[in-house]
């Protein structure tokens, strides 16, 4: 999914302004606004080295896992309430964040907070899109959500003018315009628009955009592994508040899947993290929008779903959109095109 869920699209990322993991390279600051004690290591900005065809298989992996994702949310909401699946998918994938903790120093250095209230109104946000993709999920065919998902960019574009302050030039304004006319080629308005469950994707993944905002923010004053670790336990003790009232025993089999989900959706999130530091985001950016073919792939071999004409025309509007933004952005040196997608997967 989109890119969360949600496309909830709990990270297990170095965000662009925060302290990544040793790796023998020399990090430096890539916002000069922040201390320099939060630093990342890129290539091109550290020592780090650049390494395309690495940076290229472990994006194409964790697209990979993030559509097998997404297929095992649809498969598995079909027979447990929504809230049991997000509770899953977030409990387990305390097993990936464990191991970044330990690989950032122990709980003690990994978790500091300085800001609660941020914490406290992105958890929010990023909880409440992350329900909604799992919600979207359940009652759409599966590659309709991704595609309404990948216009993340375009909203993230255009709220970062408003609540962050950044310039953003013509040519940008006029490939989110362009994005924008796609994202309607895929809703196709008309009467049954409001009554359709493609605005709560859309709700969603506008919500989805806004977190990635509020992680900007954020990752000024807190490091990744506290944002990760506090959102997952924010989404975790949520979902499972309803457990008592829906819980549905699931049988072994069952039970593997749902915990297959989290750990999947870790492991999706740090190979893509590992890409984004093994080469600049201009080069590994379009290798993104393949989650759209294993949605495509796993709608079709499991439910029957085949995307109609009107799903793939605005996907490739949206997608070459999102694409010719994120290499604008990479040719104008800005940051935040890492940090919108190293951020929350559905």
């Amino acid at each position: 999914m989109p890119p969360d869920a949600s496309k909830g699209k709990d990270p297990l990322v170095a965000s662009a302004t925060t302290t990544a993991a040793p790796t023998g390279g020399k990090a430096v600051p890539l916002d000069p606004s922040l201390p320099a004690s939060k630093t990342l290591d890129q290539p091109g900005v550290g020592g780090t080295p650049n390494d395309p065809r690495r940076a290229i298989l472990l994006m194409l992996l964790a697209m990979f896992l993030f559509g097998t994702m997404d297929a095992l949310i649809k498969l598995l909401t079909a027979d447990f309430p929504t809230m049991q699946v997000v509770f899953f998918r977030n409990a387990f994938a305390f097993l990936p964040i464990s191991w970044l903790i330990w690989r950032m120093g122990g709980i003690r250095r990994a978790i500091v907070i300085h800001n609660w209230r941020s914490h406290i109104v992105r958890c929010t946000i990023g909880v409440i899109g992350q329900v909604l993709f799992f919600y979207s999920f359940a009652n759409m065919p599966l590659a309709d959500v991704v595609a309404i998902a990948f216009a993340a960019p375009l909203f993230i574009t255009a709220l970062s003018v408003f609540l962050l302050k950044e310039k953003v030039g013509m040519r940008r304004w006029i490939a989110c315009s362009v994005g924008f006319v796609g994202v309607l080629v895929i809703l196709q308005p008309g009467p049954g628009l409001l009554q359709s469950f493609v605005l709560l994707a859309l709700l969603a993944t506008l919500l989805y955009s806004l977190g990635v905002i509020l992680v900007r923010r954020i990752s000024r004053t807190e490091n990744t592994v506290s944002i990760v670790f506090f959102f997952t336990a924010s989404v975790t003790l949520v979902s499972g508040a309803f457990l008592p009232f829906q819980w549905v025993t699931p049988s072994w089999e069952a039970f593997g899947l749902l915990a297959a989900l989290g750990i999947i959706g870790g492991l999706g999130q740090l190979s893509m993290t590992s890409a984004f530091k093994a080469a600049e985001p201009s080069l590994i950016v379009p290798f993104e929008y393949t989650t759209m073919f294993w949605a495509a792939l796993y709608g079709w071999w499991i439910w029957g779903d085949i995307p109609g004409l009107n799903i793939w025309i605005g996907f490739v509007i949206v997608s070459a959109s999102g694409i010719y933004i994120a290499l604008r952005e990479g040719d104008l040196g800005l940051r935040r095109g890492i940090a919108k997608r190293l951020y929350v997967r559905r």
